[in-house]
C-alpha cells in the first residue's frame, strides 16, 4: 500500500460505511460469513520456528537487500562524480534542441544504462536467489520479459512526469520544493487510480474470481461492514511464485481485492474469509487516503531537506559535476542519490506507519470474522509458503518491516477475543446485523 519510493499500494467499489453505532448484541453475535465451527475454535496456534532452510534465506535476502540500497547509493553518484551525467546532458542537448527534446533523450540513456548495468544485480536477487529457495516458478524468457516491462514502466513515467521538478526548480528555485510535495499527492491518487487497470496486466492475467460460492459469502461479509458491490479477482500468480498473497489496490472505480491463484489453492474458507476481512478493514478505515496524506506529509520534509542539502552541494562541486542549478537535467542523479539518502533516513518513520494500518487492519479482520484459529493458521502458512522468519531482527523490523512480525501477528491472533469478555469491539460501529 505504498509508492515503490518507499514500497509499497482499496479494493472494493462502491464503499459505503454504516456510521451508526451498532448495539452490543450485534458487535458479539456470530459472524454471517465464517463457519461456525471457525467460531468455537479456541485453540492457540504456536509460531512456527523457522527451518534452516528458511534462516539461510534470510540471511540471503537482507545480504541482497543491502547490496542493493548500496548500488542504488554508488551508481548516482559515478554518475555525478565522473561527469557522465554532465556529459549525456550536453549530447542530449546536441540532440534535442527544444527543451523536452534535450529532457527525452537524456531520459531514455538513463534509464536504458542503469537497467542494463543493473541487469547481473537484479538477475542473481529476482531469479537465480528466489530459484535456489524454490520460490520462483519463473522461466528466464518469462523473468526477462518482466524485467524489460519493468523498465519500459519506469521509462514512461519518467518521460511522462520526470521533467516536472526540473521545470519547478527553474520556475522557482527558492520554493521547488514545496510546489512538488504539493503535487505528489494527486500524483499518487492517480498512480493508485491507473495501477489495476493499466500497470498490473502488464506482468499477470487477471479475471474475476472463478469461486461462485466463495464470491458470495465474500460479498455477504462485505455487506456486514457496509461494503456494496464489491469486486474481487484472482490472479495467475502461480506462474511466477508458489508463495501466497492477497491485497488491495486501485482507486474509485478500480478498486478491488486481489487474491493470488495460490493463496485460494492453499487457504481454506474460513482462513480466506478471514484474509479478505483484514482487506476491508483497509477500505472501511480508510488506510489508502492516510497512507497518501502521509506519505505527502513526509514527503515534504524530505523534499525540503534535499532543497537544502541540494543547494549546498552543487555550491562546492559545481564544477566536478559539470552543472551549477537543480534545474539542469544533469542534476537527475542527484536528486536520486539524496532522495535514496532521506529514504534511508525517514523509512523507520514510515514502516511505523505502515505497521500501524496493518494491525489495524488485523483487528478489523478479527472483530468481523470471529476466526482467531482460523486467522493464526492463515499467518502460519503464509510464513512458511515464503520461507520466512517469524522473528526477523531489529533492523529488518524497523526499516523493512511494513507489517508487523508474523510472531506478533499470531499472537494477537490468539490472544484478542474481547467479544468472549463482554468488551466492545473497537470497530464494532461499523458492522451490521
Amino acid at each position: 500500500m505504498a509508492t515503490r519510493t518507499f514500497l509499497f499500494c482499496l479494493v472494493l467499489a462502491g464503499l459505503v460505511v454504516f456510521t451508526g453505532r451498532a448495539e452490543s448484541a450485534v458487535s458479539n453475535a456470530a459472524p454471517a460469513a465464517v463457519s461456525q465451527a471457525a467460531v468455537r475454535d479456541t485453540t492457540p496456534v504456536a509460531v512456527p520456528e523457522p527451518s534452516a532452510k528458511a534462516m539461510a534465506h534470510y540471511h540471503s535476502r537482507m545480504a541482497l537487500l543491502c547490496g542493493l540500497v548500496l548500488w542504488n547509493l554508488v551508481l548516482p553518484a559515478v554518475f555525478l562524480f565522473t561527469g557522465l551525467s554532465a556529459r549525456m546532458r550536453s549530447w542530449a542537448q546536441r540532440l534535442g534542441r527544444r527543451t523536452y527534446l534535450t529532457y527525452l533523450c537524456y531520459c531514455v540513456a538513463v534509464v536504458a544504462l542503469y537497467y542494463v548495468v543493473s541487469l547481473p544485480l537484479f538477475y542473481y536477487m529476482s531469479f537465480v536467489q528466489p530459484h535456489h529457495y524454490d520460490l520462483s516458478n519463473q522461466t528466464l524468457g518469462r523473468w526477462l520479459g518482466d524485467y524489460v516491462k519493468g523498465a519500459a514502466v519506469m521509462l514512461v513515467l519518467g518521460l511522462a512526469v520526470g521533467w516536472v521538478p526540473f521545470l519547478l526548480a527553474r520556475k522557482s528555485p527558492r520554493r521547488w520544493w514545496l510546489w512538488l510535495g504539493l503535487l505528489l499527492a494527486p500524483f499518487l491518487c492517480f498512480m493508485e487510480l491507473v495501477q489495476p487497470v493499466w500497470i498490473d496486466p502488464l506482468f499477470n492475467q487477471f479475471q474475476p474470481l472463478q469461486d461462485k460460492s466463495l464470491e458470495a459469502k465474500i460479498l455477504a461479509q462485505a455487506a456486514r461492514c457496509g461494503i456494496q458491490g464489491g469486486r474481487v479477482y484472482e490472479v495467475n500468480m502461480s506462474v511466477d511464485t508458489p508463495t501466497l498473497n492477497a491485497y488491495v489496490t486501485g482507486l474509485g472505480d478500480t478498486k478491488r481485492i486481489v487474491l493470488w491463484d495460490t493463496t485460494l489453492k492453499h487457504l481454506n474458507e474460513d482462513e480466506l474469509l478471514f484474509v479478505l476481512g483484514h482487506e476491508m478493514g483497509h477500505y472501511v478505515l480508510g488506510h489508502v487516503v492516510k497512507l497518501i496524506v502521509f506519505e505527502t506529509v513526509l514527503m515534504l520534509g524530505v523534499l525540503s531537506g534535499i532543497y537544502w542539502a541540494a543547494d549546498r552541494l552543487i555550491a562546492r562541486f559545481h564544477r566536478r559535476l559539470g552543472f551549477a542549478s537543480p534545474g539542469d537535467f544533469a542534476a537527475m542523479p542527484l536528486g536520486l542519490l539524496l532522495i535514496i539518502l532521506a529514504g534511508l533516513v525517514v523509512a523507520p518513520v514510515f514502516m511505523a506507519f505502515s505497521r500501524h494500518l496493518e494491525h489495524e487492519a488485523d483487528r478489523f479482520g478479527l472483530e468481523l470474522t470471529h476466526a482467531n484459529h482460523a486467522a493464526a493458521t492463515a499467518f502460519v502458512k503464509l510464513e512458511q509458503a515464503a520461507l520466512g522468519n517469524p522473528r526477523p531482527g531489529i533492523i529488518c523490523r524497523i526499516w523493512l518491516g511494513t507489517h508487523p512480525t508474523m510472531a506478533e501477528r499470531i499472537e494477537f491472533c490468539n490472544d484478542y477475543r474481547p467479544w468472549e469478555t463482554g468488551q466492545s469491539s473497537k470497530y464494532a460501529r461499523y458492522f451490521r446485523p
